[in-house]
This record gives C-alpha cells, sequence and structure tokens, in this order.
C-alpha cells in the first residue's frame, strides 16, 4: 500500500510518499520533500497569507516531480492521496487539498482528509522500514507555533483533549519575545541559541496557570516586555531596529542609542535562558502532572517546539522520574512535513477509513 501526501497548512510546501506493509511491520518511506519559505517571510516577523499561498502554487508541482523522481514511482502506482485539511491558513490549505483530490480523482483511488494535528501526534510512533510500532495509549504534548496542547491517546483517532493553551502557543510567544529582542525568525531556534551560557534563574518570570490544565503564555511575553526597560532596553519604535538602550544622565535628558545587546551578550543570554525556562517549566510540569492523573505510561512530544533539545532532556528526566517511557518525534519529523501526514493517513487507510472527496478544508478543525 503506497500514500502520496501533501502538507501545505501554513507556509511549508512539502510532498511525501510512503509505502506500508500489509502485515503493518513497518512503513518505507520513500521521498520527503519540503521547500522552506523561512527566507521569504523573515523580513516580516511573521508569515504572510498570500506569499505562503503564492509559493505553495509555485513549489508543490515542483516537489511532486522531485518525490516521484526519488521513489521511482508512477503517480497510477499510488493506492490513496492525502492532503491536511486543517487546521491552517485557509488560502494554503486548499491548494494541498485541491492537488490531492485532482489525483484522487483522476486516478480513481480513495483521498483522505487528514488532521495536521494528528499528523504531529502520530509522528513519535513513525520509526520507518526498521518495525512497526503500534500505537499505545500515552498522554501527549503537542507543542508549536500555533498549537499547544496536551491529549490523551486511547488508539489512532481515540483522543481526549486534556489542556489546552487559551492564548500564546508556545511557539507564538518564542516568536513575539525573539521579535522584542530584535532576533530572527523564527524565534525559538534564535532564543535556544542564545540560551547557551545563560543562567536560566536570573530573571524571575511568570509560570501561568499553576493549577489548570490549560496552558497560557501571553502572560509570560508581557511579563518580558515589561523588563526590558528595568534592564535598560526598550524596544524600538521604528520598525526594522533591535532593542535599544536608555540611559540617564543626571545632567542632561535621557537618550537612546541602538543595542540588540550586542555590548552585553550575557545579558541577553541570561533573558533567553529565563524566558525558555520558564517555558520548559510549565510545559513538563503539566504534562507530568496528566500523565499521573490519568494513569499512562507512556508520555509523547512532537510539533516544531519540541525539537528544542532542552525541552526534550527536560521532559525525558521528568518521565524518567516517575517511571514514564517517553517517545519523541525525530527531529525531521517535528517541524511541518508531509512524512507524518503520509504516516495517518496510511494508519488510517489500513484501519478502514477513506474520506469524501468533497470533504472541505477547515482552518479551525479541531483534533477532538
Amino acid at each position: 500500500m503506497t500514500v502520496l501526501a501533501v502538507e501545505t497548512s501554513c507556509d511549508e510546501t512539502a510532498v511525501a510518499i510512503l509505502r506500508g506493509r500489509d502485515d503493518h511491520s513497518g512503513h518505507e518511506l520513500l521521498a520527503s520533500e519540503v521547500a522552506s519559505q523561512v527566507a521569504a517571510h523573515e523580513k516580516f516577523g511573521g508569515i504572510v497569507p498570500e506569499i505562503a499561498s503564492r509559493n505553495h502554487l509555485i513549489y508543490a508541482p515542483r516537489l511532486l516531480d522531485r518525490a516521484t523522481s526519488a521513489a521511482k514511482i508512477d503517480l497510477s502506482e499510488v493506492d490513496a492521496f492525502a492532503a491536511t485539511s486543517g487546521p491552517g491558513l485557509a488560502s494554503s490549505l486548499m491548494i494541498g487539498a485541491s492537488i490531492a483530490k485532482g489525483l484522487a480523482i483522476g486516478f480513481g483511488k480513495p483521498y483522505l482528509a487528514i488532521n495536521h494535528l494528528e499528523g504531529h501526534l502520530l509522528s513519535p510512533f513513525f520509526r520507518g522500514a526498521d518495525g512497526g510500532e503500534p500505537i499505545k495509549p500515552n498522554l501527549s504534548l503537542i507543542v508549536s507555533g500555533g498549537h499547544t496542547m496536551s491529549v490523551l491517546v486511547g488508539d489512532l483517532a481515540d483522543y481526549q483533549l486534556i489542556g489546552r493553551t487559551v492564548d500564546d502557543a508556545a511557539g507564538e510567544a518564542f516568536d513575539k519575545v525573539a521579535k522584542m529582542l530584535g532576533l530572527g525568525y523564527p524565534g525559538g531556534p534564535e532564543i535556544e541559541k542564545r540560551t547557551r551560557g545563560g543562567d536560566p534563574n536570573r530573571f524571575d518570570l511568570p509560570r501561568s496557570m499553576p493549577d489548570s490544565e490549560n496552558f497560557s503564555f501571553s502572560g509570560l511575553k508581557t511579563a518580558v516586555r515589561y523588563l526590558l526597560p528595568k534592564i535598560g532596553v526598550i524596544p524600538s519604535r521604528r520598525d526594522g531596529e533591535g532593542p535599544r538602550t536608555r540611559s540617564f544622565d543626571p545632567l542632561g535628558p535621557p537618550y537612546e542609542r541602538s543595542l540588540a545587546f550586542a555590548q552585553n551578550d550575557k545579558l541577553l543570554s541570561d533573558l533567553c535562558a529565563s524566558f525558555q525556562q520558564a517555558i520548559i517549566d510549565v510545559l513538563v510540569a503539566k504534562t507530568i502532572a496528566a500523565a499521573e492523573k490519568y494513569h499512562v505510561d507512556l508520555v509523547t512530544v512532537s510539533g516544531g517546539v519540541s525539537c528544542n533539545q532542552e525541552l526534550r532532556r527536560q521532559l525525558h528526566q521528568g518521565c524518567s522520574r516517575k517511571g514514564f517511557e517517553f517517545k519523541s518525534a525525530e527531529p525531521w519529523l517535528c517541524t511541518d512535513n508531509a512524512a507524518m501526514i503520509a504516516f495517518a493517513a496510511i494508519l488510517r487507510l489500513q484501519a478502514g477509513f477513506q474520506s469524501k472527496i468533497i470533504e472541505e478544508i477547515d482552518p479551525n478543525l479541531a483534533l477532538v
């Protein structure tokens, strides 16, 4: 059984071809192609939907050709076609779904509309041709630029939402704070790089909603914003500039000069480390607490923010202390890709699921 999947939920264009064995003993990834748009959106400090959808139109046909060439397969040999149907940007989702539907109609094959979040949730179980791994009951943490949630997983398509962010997702907080600090986009990797050598205890930043299963990171972001003037840095009022310092001369008026922490790398490292640790503390504490409450033996983590090595390390340590098994998606599967969509599609196809060709995209599609 061979599935071709297209992922265009946001700003990454991706195509993957996955072959599954009939005895469910493994999956052979024949091709996985991803075209990044980071450079196109970096100067705007975030995703511009119109630019994203236009680039999907350009990249998707090229990636289809590259994927089928790499897999040495003709489209007529594909058994089913799949695409992300939500959540995501409507203009982006429509392109991938239209391509997959057109191929399914043209070749008379099944179509599967896949939830992007399910792709992330199942990705820790993807182990390729080395052997199949059944979906076991687990407490799953999905943490990305647009989503932060904990999900109780019983089996494929058996999900219960435990907690979710009530405002900013963790990745969104990383992006916004990075922008305040004059760092690049996306913010997560930029902040993580600058935590090296930093003191995560130097600045006392809030850990919101400690008694709730839900998450909140907007207050943390605001705390950083109000901390900056106290440590001598204020955000620039002009676009394209990094933070600025304000020094007060007792003999004259205050003055501003561009700094972007260039003259104090330790200050920046300590602030980034303190901010990152505040997020990690919340994610780890709530995930471990939920795993204990719902009596699971396995904790999984996925999504773009789970590429953060310190988050992985501390979550793994927390699980070990409590006797939980821990699984994380491979880093290349954490960011948006079509391999995870193909994996979810082939599991659903093997379980007897199939979508109607008229099924619409849903930018706000819920996992449960």
